[in-house]
């Protein structure tokens, strides 16, 4: 189907080339970034050098097949069913003027601030074979035993449960970005409301939707909480045996450079659907989209969501009261969480402000660079996404004790590790959004005699706000519930919720993690609301106008 506005259609987009000329300011930031996020590339294949005897046996052990095989099934299923959850989720929130859409908001993307630990240990504890469910089955229905929820089944559910608003965030940015003039002219031309999503908007969200299904196959790829909880073993998990308990770490190096190919090819893969397609308009300005009546299906979305959301916060929401309560009632004195919770706050939005700030060269590099190597600058900063939180941490402790001491140890070292760990999240949401805006734009600016700077202050920015604070956004919930990195990183003596939940559980002491968790739960929930007022806010002054 062709829709044509005023010019070229969607399928022959306009493609603007550049003449051949230096690297730009912004494009040379983006290769220094994109170095930077070499070096746990280097570290490991140095020590994959260091000890290529056992590096070699590791990959050849015929188990390494079926670890590699599980981890990409796993990936792929869990990215397929948290987009096809995202995608609806977002649209009723964003283009339906459904009752209590804010609130929807800030619910369907909270699950992401949940470590996956917390949800797996939460999800074993209540559907377990002798779980809550298990109890209760027992005593009204007769039943003994419950299906295992262990294994693939156990790990797919609790990964889709944190994932899905990565793709919810995504989708919803690119949603706010999208030129509605598109779909208005499939309705003129008579086709259904079903028609006109199906083929023309969701092709038009390709760059939201493939960038939140590749974040949550590598956040999937690269967790290891969940999937030690439930038993179902992946490289990951054997990566992080052999560091912590084989001592191996030749071998550990060797395993995170094939989870460092398999990236590579899921981000070539990416690229080459993705393409360089046109998502603006060739002429005229855009306008915001006006939200439909709900109707049926609007409110079963809505529904649907708010159950998925419910069950991904309230139960280890659950599991945490259920330890509070039985600690104030036994007496039991619970630790200060108070400086923690400080902690948490303020390296988190550091780490927002810091990572928003570098991704955008690396999304305009991408996008509009000027050849092969600017256009596939971000690569790296994939691959370091794909890395387990134990081997980047390790590779910058290593590598900041041997080249910057200064650095070891110290509160810079552990906003770099977060930047590096999670770049990849804010260039892909920064990305969506700036592939909408047309290149001449900038051109226009340019030809009125501003400079480079000022048109991405005065034009650029402002476009590409909402998805700038999207970008923040889920930085700051994904750094708040990090471990690995913050455990090896941190300066001695400095805790995070995170850290204090995990060491808390690892002795055993559930009360103690349970004031915490629901500390951790409750962090994301002032942002995502002052920024659902905000979007609001946005959007009626643009009708106004």
């Amino acid at each position: 189907m062709k829709v044509q506005v005023s010019g070229p259609t969607l399928e022959q987009p306009v493609v603007v080339r550049r003449p051949h000329r230096t690297l730009a300011l912004d494009e040379l930031f983006a290769i220094a970034i994109a170095v930077i996020a070499l070096g746990p590339l280097a570290y490991l294949l140095w020590r994959s050098w260091q000890g290529s005897e056992s590096a070699l046996a590791a990959l050849q052990h015929p188990r390494t097949v079926t670890l590699l095989l599980r981890s990409l099934g796993l990936a792929a299923t869990v990215a397929l069913t948290s987009a096809l959850l995202a995608l609806p989720l977002a649209w009723v929130t964003e283009r339906v003027a459904l009752p209590g859409r804010r609130v929807m908001t800030i619910l369907f993307a909270l699950p992401m601030a949940v470590p996956s630990y917390l949800t797996a240990y939460a999800v074993v504890a209540t559907l377990g074979p002798r779980g809550a469910l298990a109890g209760v089955a027992e005593r009204v229905l007769g039943l003994e035993r419950l299906p295992e929820i262990y294994g693939f089944f156990g790990a797919w559910l609790t990964l889709t449960l944190v994932t899905y608003p990565y793709g919810y965030l995504a989708i919803r940015a690119s949603l706010r970005g999208l030129d509605p003039s598109f779909e208005d002219a499939a309705r003129t031309l008579g086709h259904t409301r079903l028609a006109t999503f199906w083929y023309i908007t969701v092709p038009l969200l390709r760059p939201g939707l493939v960038s939140g299904m590749l974040l949550t196959a590598l956040y999937v790829l690269s967790d290891f909480g969940a999937i030690a909880i439930l038993r179902y073993p992946t490289l990951t998990y054997s990566i992080y045996n052999q560091y912590r308990l084989s001592f191996d770490r030749a071998a550990a190096a060797a395993l995170a450079l094939l989870l460092v190919g398999l990236t590579t090819v899921l981000v070539l893969v990416e690229r080459q659907w993705r393409q360089r397609a046109a998502f603006f308009r060739t002429a005229g300005s855009s306008r915001p989209a006006s939200r439909a009546r709900p109707n049926v299906w609007a409110w079963f979305l809505a529904g649907l969501g708010v159950l998925v959301s419910g069950v991904a916060l309230g139960l280890p929401a659950g599991v945490a009261l259920y330890w509070w309560w039985r600690a104030r009632r036994l007496g039991e004195a619970l630790p200060d969480v108070s400086t923690p919770f400080l902690h948490s706050l303020a390296v988190s939005l550091a780490a927002g402000i810091v990572t928003v700030a570098l991704a955008f060269p690396v999304a305009r590099a991408v996008i509009r660079g000027t050849n092969r190597l600017t256009r596939l600058i971000d690569l790296p900063l994939w691959i370091t996404y794909s890395l387990p939180g134990i081997v980047l941490a390790l590779a910058l402790v290593s590598l900041s004790a041997q080249l910057f001491p200064l650095l070891y140890q110290t509160l810079p070292l552990l906003i770099i590790g977060y930047a590096l760990r999670f770049l990849p999240e804010a260039v892909g949401t920064v990305r969506a959004v700036l592939v909408q805006q047309s290149p001449r734009w900038e051109e226009a600016a340019r030809t009125l005699g501003l400079r480079p700077w000022r048109t991405w202050l005065r034009v650029q920015l402002p476009l590409a706000l909402p998805g700038t604070l999207s970008a923040m956004l889920l930085v700051f919930l994904t750094t708040v519930k990090e471990l690995p990195v913050t455990l090896l990183l941190s300066p001695i003596g400095f805790t995070t919720l995170a850290t204090t939940i995990w060491n808390a559980t690892a002795d055993a002491y559930w009360s103690h993690a349970a004031l915490p968790t629901l500390l951790l739960l409750g962090t994301g929930v002032i942002p995502m609301a002052l920024f659902s007022w905000w979007e609001d806010r946005t959007v009626r002054r643009g009708r106004e106008a």
